[in-house]
């Protein structure tokens, strides 16, 4: 079935379509950072060694974000979601065989290198294929579906490696790459290429610098930094608390508690109904604001008190990701692609350094002090929150 806008509200086997191709797009991305307190053990390094190495994919995606910006009016939507998605069963597979630390870590950058590809030119896909009234709800279910990727990956991670081993849990993996590809064969039309009608094609760096040169655009991207900045430092680093006294939770268990992420899944596909009812900068800041409510609840030792606080980190970070991801595609005047692309770059790039940043300041001074540093980004990412152009919000 061909992922294709007939009526103003898309269908909603088609929003199941575009849940799905998220899910199996970035499934990889966040299911491994359940296994951090098994993987460091097993390498034998410190908690923020591990945590860089796990996230050391959001470099690669961070690099195929301004990839897919440069090339992306070069590349069929539907020929690039779909190599990308098998080339990335490979490393995910290789990932079973990693000898080390470093080898783990550059396996980890070639996955987001292929996640981002399929990420961007998904986004620029519905893009290009919706009606405005139809894109915040596209572009809702797709993150809705990155939710789910975070939920079912890391729950079914815990579960494989708590049964076979972690091999097996990359083999597991690997074939979900697989099943992406398959479901990209199978739903998303053979589409010709966009015109887009450009002065500044001639040049490609000039796609960036249509978007960069908009203090808007410059905001939203900033903002998508912020928001994994703070997700990564929430959802690397509590594993540790959560499997060190007094809290002392098994592996299985660990699985288990990422279910917290299930209210995402409830609340994130009506962010687009939200932003169009209220615009875009009052239901950032409430995003924003739920997410910052949890931070307290996080050094509290007590397990529904953490989990809690991760309910609250997890549905205001994904509202506010929707929001941010749709905003930038909408107010992109030209080359939605290539605005897609920075965006990434630049949230992936936010996630690398937070999870540089916050694993340095967990080992040095504590789960407090790095729970104080994702607040900083989140205020950051409320002040750039006041520089969104309204005017966009007509456009959703």
């Amino acid at each position: 079935m061909a992922l294709m806008p007939a009526v103003t509200v898309v269908p909603p086997f088609q929003l199941l379509i575009i849940v799905l191709l998220a899910f199996l797009t970035v499934v990889d991305l966040f299911a491994t950072q359940a296994l951090l307190p098994t993987l460091a053990a097993h390498y034998r390094v410190s908690p923020a060694a591990m945590g860089l190495a796990v996230n050391a994919c959001t470099l690669g995606m961070a690099i195929g974000g301004l990839s897919i910006a440069l090339l992306s009016q070069h590349i069929n939507r539907r020929t690039g979601i779909l190599a990308s998605l098998l080339v990335l069963s490979i490393p995910t597979f290789l990932l079973a065989y990693a000898p080390n630390l470093a080898i783990f870590a550059s396996l980890r950058v070639v996955q987001g290198l292929c996640m981002a590809s399929a990420f961007g030119l998904t986004l620029a896909y519905l893009g290009e294929r919706y009606t405005s009234e139809q894109s915040a709800s596209a572009f809702a279910a797709y993150i809705t579906g990155n939710v789910a990727s975070n939920l079912v990956g890391r729950f079914v991670a815990a579960a494989v490696v708590d049964h076979a081993g972690l091999a097996a849990n990359f083999f597991v993996f690997s074939t979900l790459n697989i099943a992406g590809a398959a479901l990209v064969f199978a739903t998303i039309e053979r589409a010709r290429m966009p015109e887009i009608f450009d002065p500044a094609r001639d040049s490609q760096s000039e796609a960036w610098w249509s978007h960069i040169k908009i203090p808007e655009m410059r905001a939203g991207f900033a903002i998508g930094f912020c928001i994994l900045f703070a997700f990564i430092g929430t959802f690397t680093y509590v594993n540790f608390i959560l499997v060190s006294p007094p809290l002392s939770v098994g592996m299985m268990t660990l699985g288990f508690i990422y279910f917290v992420f299930l209210p995402s899944i409830i609340t994130t596909p009506i962010a687009g109904t939200i932003a169009r009812k209220i615009g875009h900068k009052p239901a950032l800041w409430i995003a924003l604001a739920v997410a910052g409510t949890g931070l307290p609840l996080l050094v509290i030792p007590s397990l529904p008190a953490v989990l809690t606080g991760m309910v609250l980190v997890a549905v205001g970070t994904f509202f506010a990701q929707a929001l941010a991801t749709g905003f930038v595609s909408r107010a992109a005047r030209t080359n939605r692609a290539a605005a897609s692309g920075i965006y990434l770059a630049s949230y992936f790039t936010g996630g690398l350094i937070g999870s540089a940043v916050l694993g340095q300041i967990f080992d040095r001074f504590g789960w407090s002090a790095c729970v104080a540093g994702i607040g900083v980004s989140l205020a950051v990412a409320a002040w750039l929150t006041q520089r969104l152009n309204v005017g966009a919000d007509k456009t959703q």
